[in-house]
């Protein structure tokens, strides 16, 4: 019964990111330059980061990465975003083990940076030159502004969850 409680948790968990990342395609960017998006879906990985535990968490990341790119995304999206998510989350899931709850905004600011580090290593590899790398500066300040957004946000969902006494999911 456990198991059909946490799968049913993170099925929904995943539904909620990737209806979240479909709505922010649709929304034209404040900034004309590739990449840089609020990525409002990592919201939904920040909170599972300090619920769940890693497989749990991995499982909702490429799930949603894999239905976002086929829901909206394309082949080259799915590699940046893989690139991206998996150095993201090795980062997260490393930090997390230190920073209590309080400062998950702080370790989604250092999956933001993560995950722009790893879609510019992509895009060097895909492009085959080092001059993109002028452009890794706004990457890493538009991605930790988006980082301290989701993460507060973040930080604000789970408050609210306790306020209103609705249980949070513990790693089991």
């Amino acid at each position: 019964m456990e198991n059909t409680k946490k799968l049913t948790q993170l099925a929904l968990l995943t539904s909620i990111a990737l209806i979240i990342f479909v709505v922010e395609l649709k929304i034209p960017s404040l900034i004309p330059l590739p990449g840089v998006k609020l990525g409002l879906a990592n919201i939904i990985t920040v909170y599972a980061i300090y619920h769940y535990n890693t497989k749990e968490v991995l499982a909702l990341v490429l799930v949603r990465i894999v239905l976002g790119s086929i829901f909206g995304g394309g082949m080259m999206a799915l590699l940046y975003s893989l690139s991206g998510a998996m150095l993201c989350l090795i980062g997260m899931v490393a930090l997390h083990k230190v920073l209590d709850e309080r400062y998950i905004w702080l370790c989604s600011i250092l999956g933001a940076i993560l995950h722009n580090t790893g879609q510019m290593i992509v895009a060097i590899l895909v492009l085959q030159t080092l001059s993109i790398c002028v452009y890794f500066p706004f990457l890493l300040l538009s991605g930790s502004l988006a980082g301290m957004c989701t993460g507060l946000c973040a930080q604000y969902l789970i408050k609210s969850m306790k306020r209103n006494f609705i249980p949070l999911e513990n790693k089991n």
